[in-house]
């Protein structure tokens, strides 16, 4: 009886831990959405995840909460597994961390952020000046951001949209076609200053950078 409970303790201990429940600090997050509290960057916000190393995807997420001594306030995970957190300097001041179920191991979960448009500015149809609104919260983001080293940070050079279905094709009247998922309005077509009308409503719309 003894060896058979020896055995399977063994057995148990071999297998691979599956999930993680794993806690960062608030103020990880805090250094990057308090980047956004100007009224020329209202549009955008920072979405977190973590990326699955070696394989491009993100890991995937069970839960996302807020804790502090007095309360926990959970945080919504997209069906992307990623989540945003509140820019609170009073959750900063009380030391709060973000517990984070994951479904995956944590050894192998990179923390990922992504700066992208807020929910309420992700819809199926754009005037020219709702993009061009979009596109200045972006182009005002990495100005305040390059400052005095401006060198270093990457230029606005226009919209990505992203779409769900990452193998989505289709054509658009008087506009890029949509291929593999995305796409790309460039600043050629951008300063066209036409509105554009999509064939569903997408995930996101971030911006495409390159490095001056």
């Amino acid at each position: 009886m003894k060896k058979l409970m020896a055995l399977a303790f063994a057995v148990m201990a071999c297998q691979p831990v599956l999930a993680d429940i794993i806690d960062v600090e608030y103020s990880r997050f805090y250094s990057h959405v308090r980047k956004l509290g100007s009224d020329d960057t209202q549009a955008l916000q920072f979405a977190f995840g973590f990326l699955r190393v070696g394989e491009g995807r993100l890991c995937d997420i069970n839960t996302a909460t807020i804790v502090t001594d007095k309360q926990n306030l959970p945080l919504e995970v997209s069906s992307e597994n990623r989540f945003t957190v509140p820019a609170d300097k009073v959750l900063k001041m009380a030391e709060a961390f973000v517990r984070i179920d994951l479904a995956e191991r944590a050894n192998v979960c990179d923390m990922s952020v992504q700066l992208e448009t807020k929910p309420e500015y992700v819809k199926t149809e754009y005037t020219a000046e709702e993009l061009a609104t979009l596109l200045d919260n972006y182009r005002a983001f990495f100005n305040e951001m390059g400052s005095f080293l401006s060198f270093m940070m990457p230029s606005v050079e226009g919209l990505m949209i992203h779409f769900e279905d990452d193998e989505l094709d289709s054509l658009i009247k008087d506009a890029p076609a949509i291929n593999n998922g995305m796409l790309m309005l460039d600043m050629d077509w951008l300063e066209k200053g036409k509105g554009i009308t999509l064939p569903e409503k997408p995930l996101r719309v971030t911006a495409i950078a390159s490095k001056s």
